[in-house]
């Protein structure tokens, strides 16, 4: 944690890290931004001019300035959730004010998600794409498809040793985009009435193509996202002051692209001006320098999914899948589940899009959802800070207006792509709804007794020598949020379905907090020496290991003499060997009986069938399953209450 906090300082080695981490996606959107832009307004039949030139690259630095700079680096950074960022985080900050904003929390996440599909195939065969500059007949498709699966296929070694190499790489990057823009800028210093925002207003008042054009200026700020998912890596001064030379250098490279634009007005659909900047020299390194910068942007993108997933499934939003920690730096974990779907999702793309310019229409409606429920959340957020109400009310304003026009051109390419991403994001989004509404759903048919009511009888049953004894040590996992409170279900087990006799009962709660890194417990002696409860209270970033969580608990209550788990056969107790430890998992089912909706019926069979997709129960809470019984229950009893028969006469 202490070297944590130390990157969270600003210093050298954190702007540097910050470079590596946060920017890649933001970084490598010169690529194809203005190629976007241009394309889309030449098949309109519109002729390069300067006040389109000019009105371009205006909306580009003001949406980067109001986008990014305002309300991600100045505001959406403020809400920071013990150091921690990104959609969840703030979501898990605010989620208690109302129940609806786990709406635009999934939709965000998911659109995340599917973004972390998208990015990875239009970087990568952007920068080799270079390539045909000087090689025309290169084969692009083959090499692209190469890159991506070794960059997915060396994820679940850890990538803390490349990811020392990203910083100075990243930094070398915007360097030479610097460079770039700076060559073409001192050619016509006229470019530099771009960054006055008439220019901008003039482009969205006049020109009838300026919807589509907003769609192609959207994907200049498709990573600012990533500034917000970093906080926890890098610190909020790292990326505020990391920001000014970022921003720095992407506005000149723009710059030096229209230059070029102004220099070209016969337009090339065939060429890319970024690639055009390059002296032809420097090709060849500049195509390599850019495949770094897009693997690198798509490892930003991998591990950001990677820990959105883990956040989720603690969250009780995704089913609960396997996670690695391939290294011990901290946030270094490898959902293997995740690793696949997002490879074989990329592969997918590049076959079908073949060209980066016909994947541009896929990409960025997935991140202006994001954009969007971010700005719910924060506005939410700000209410939570006591901001005055008229800022918020402009803050939703300027934000939504801004969001809104975005989304609607970006919408303007949902036939030539942008259905993609709607498609990828809306399958997410029935796992991740159906996964919450289902624990909605189970919930409202938990009943809860008690558990006073049955001391006394589990006191006698665990005394009781006629009845087998089942084990030494026997554990339950319990939703009950109270002391005083036990799932019927479990009484059930203990003392009907099979008398279960043992030593000690145990119930164990995990309670998920809105903090990312809290690790704490207490212990209820519920029946001294018999009946003993653990609460766990962990944060959403936090690994969920109950069999160890408890084992530690247990080594402690041993060691403070608080408790006795030594065998009490008479063989074994005589020396002192410790009794044997049970679990017991009661899994639901949905009985033909349940009286459940449409709706309600439909959902839960959705999540029966994830269910057996996702890891077990004993694997999630990672138990050994040689000591773990699971015992079907079904959703809902039917009692004999519930059933009307008429008794016929004899």
């Amino acid at each position: 944690m202490s070297d944590q906090k130390n990157l969270s300082k600003l210093s050298a080695a954190g702007l540097l890290i910050s470079l590596g981490i946060v920017y890649g996606d933001i970084g490598t959107s010169p690529l194809y931004t203005l190629r976007a832009i241009f394309n889309t307004v030449s098949d309109g039949g519109q002729q390069i001019s300067t006040d389109l030139v000019l009105g371009a690259l205006s909306c580009i630095i003001w949406t980067l300035t109001l986008q990014t700079t305002i309300k991600y680096v100045v505001i959406t950074l403020r809400a920071d959730n013990k150091g921690e960022g990104g959609i969840f985080s703030l979501y898990s900050l605010v989620r208690k004010k109302a129940r609806w904003l786990v709406i635009p929390a999934v939709i965000g996440g998911c659109a995340l998600l599917a973004d972390g599909i998208i990015t990875p195939s239009i970087t990568v065969t952007t920068a080799i794409e270079g390539l045909q500059v000087k090689f025309p007949h290169v084969q692009v498709i083959p090499i692209v498809l190469v890159i991506i699966t070794l960059l997915f296929i060396i994820q679940q070694f850890g990538t803390s040793l490349v990811g020392k190499l990203f910083g100075p790489v990243m930094f070398l990057w915007f360097t030479a985009l610097g460079v770039l823009g700076v060559h073409y800028v001192v050619q016509d210093f006229t470019i530099l009435k771009a960054l006055n925002p008439y220019y901008a207003g003039h482009l969205i008042v006049t020109n009838p193509m300026a919807l589509i054009i907003l769609g192609g200026v959207f994907l200049c700020t498709t990573g600012a996202e990533a500034l917000y998912s970093d906080l926890g890596h890098c610190g909020r001064k790292n990326i505020r002051v990391s920001w000014i030379f970022v921003k720095l250098t992407l506005i000149i490279n723009y710059l030096g692209q229209g230059v070029w634009l102004l220099q070209h007005p016969h337009y090339d659909k065939t060429l890319n001006p970024f690639y055009e900047l390059v002296p032809a020299p420097f090709l060849l390194y500049m195509v390599a320098l850019a495949t770094i910068a897009a693997v690198i942007a798509s490892q930003a993108m991998i591990t950001g999914s990677f820990t959105l997933i883990a956040e989720a499934v603690r969250l009780n939003l995704w089913p609960k899948v396997r996670i690695n920690y391939p290294s011990n730096q901290k946030g270094q974990i490898y959902v293997p589940s995740i690793n696949w779907l997002l490879c074989a999702g990329c592969i997918t793309i590049v076959l079908i899009f073949k060209k980066s310019i016909n994947m541009e229409g896929a990409y960025g409606l997935a991140i202006n959802m994001t954009f969007l429920a971010t700005t719910i959340l924060v506005a939410v957020y700000m209410r939570t800070k006591k901001v005055p109400r008229y800022i918020i009310a402009i803050f939703l304003l300027v934000y939504g207006m801004l969001e809104l026009a975005f989304l609607a051109g970006n919408m303007t390419k949902f036939f030539h792509g942008g259905f993609v991403t709607v498609l990828i994001g809306a399958t997410l989004f029935t796992v991740m709804w159906s996964w919450f509404v289902s624990r909605k759903i189970k919930n409202r048919f938990v009943k809860y007794v008690e558990i006073e009511d049955y001391y006394q009888l589990i006191s006698e049953l665990s005394d009781d020598i006629s009845v087998p004894k089942y084990s030494s040590q026997l554990v339950y996992l319990t939703s009950a949020n109270f002391k005083t409170e036990i799932e019927s279900k479990i009484i059930y087990s203990i003392i009907q379905k099979e008398p279960k006799r043992a030593d000690i009962y145990w119930l164990v709660h995990v309670d998920v907090v809105d903090e990312p890194f809290t690790r704490d417990y207490k212990v209820e002696f519920l029946i001294p020496g018999k009946l003993i409860r653990i609460d766990f209270r962990l944060g959403f970033r936090v690994e969920q290991s109950v069999n160890l969580l408890y084992r530690k608990v247990i080594e402690e209550l041993v060691k403070n003499g608080e408790v006795d788990i030594t065998s009490q056969y008479t063989s074994l107790n005589k020396h002192k060997i410790a009794g044997d430890f049970r679990f017991v998992l009661l899994e639901k089912h949905l009985s033909r009986f349940s009286k459940l909706s449409f709706y309600e019926k439909t959902i839960m069979n959705y999540y029966f069938i994830l269910k057996k997709l996702s890891l077990s129960e004993e694997k999630s809470f990672g138990l050994d399953s040689s000591y773990v019984d699971v015992e079907k229950v079904p959703l809902i009893f039917v009692t004999p209450d519930d059933i009307e028969l008429n008794r016929l006469p004899v």
